[in-house]
């Protein structure tokens, strides 16, 4: 594992990180800057990540990078961003396929504007063989709407009887979702100082660690996302199930 810092346990890292990238705008409000910078140094921020996780042993990243609700965003901002997934999808492409890195999208991808579906479309089906690192962009995602829609094609298959009501059971759903075949996630991390989840992945997250921070999505570096996984691994992860400590006490 290339440059893990010494003070993480490689043997109890996260399978799989999620990350609510919040503080872009502030950050460049903060230095008289405008929105979209914020958004390009994020993107920048992003793209590290990305390769951390790899060098690091971390095989699953998925990101919340535009939800349902975010087009209630001024239209130039709204414009800006799809234009930016656009363009570092064409520029990044070539880089990422090279070092391995498998890209998947969640969420109501038919919104979005059709040169960024294409570009999306030929990320995913050029590093589909990928193994280095799984990275998953949650685009026009909500997780209430992803969980309905699951339900709705679960009560479409029993109209049809192709599955009984009493067949349908957690693992149904979850070949529903979005994420599919894909592990929860083990660590939310969200930056800025907010502390909720805004509708992102309600069902996958049902035993993850969350970890917030104060610091700007632009300004999380390596130096904090190992101070996140630090955390994670003072955690005590009993899913329902007592301590070595609690089980050695009388009953």
């Amino acid at each position: 594992m290339k440059t893990l810092p010494p003070n993480l346990d490689p043997t109890r890292l996260p399978r799989h990180v999620a990350c609510i990238m919040d503080g872009n705008g502030r950050w460049a409000q903060q230095r008289g800057l405008p929105r979209i910078a914020g958004h390009r140094q994020g993107a920048r921020t992003l793209k590290d990540l990305v390769r951390c996780c790899k060098d690091w042993g971390i095989p699953t990243l998925t990101v919340y990078a535009f939800s349902t609700e975010n087009w209630q965003r001024p239209l130039e901002e709204v414009s800006f961003l799809m234009r930016l997934f656009e363009r570092l999808l064409h520029q990044e492409l070539a880089e990422l396929h090279q070092e391995g890195v498998r890209l998947q999208f969640l969420g109501d991808l038919g919104a979005l504007p059709a040169p960024l579906q294409l570009q999306m479309h030929r990320a995913t089906t050029e590093t589909a063989h990928n193994q280095a690192v799984t990275f998953n962009v949650a685009v026009n995602y909500g997780s209430r709407l992803e969980i309905t829609r699951a339900c709705r094609h679960l009560a479409e298959q029993v109209q049809r009887g192709l599955l009984a009501p009493d067949d349908i059971d957690e693992a149904s759903l979850e070949q529903h979702l979005y994420t599919g075949s894909l592990p929860g996630p083990d660590l939310l991390i969200r930056t800025s100082g907010e502390q909720r989840l805004s509708n992102y992945l309600l069902w996958q997250l049902a035993y993850a660690e969350l970890y917030f921070t104060a610091a700007l999505w632009p300004d999380f570096d390596r130096t904090a996302f190992a101070e996140a996984l630090q955390a994670f691994q003072g955690r005590d992860r009993r899913f329902g199930r007592l301590s070595p400590v609690e089980q050695a006490l009388p009953a």
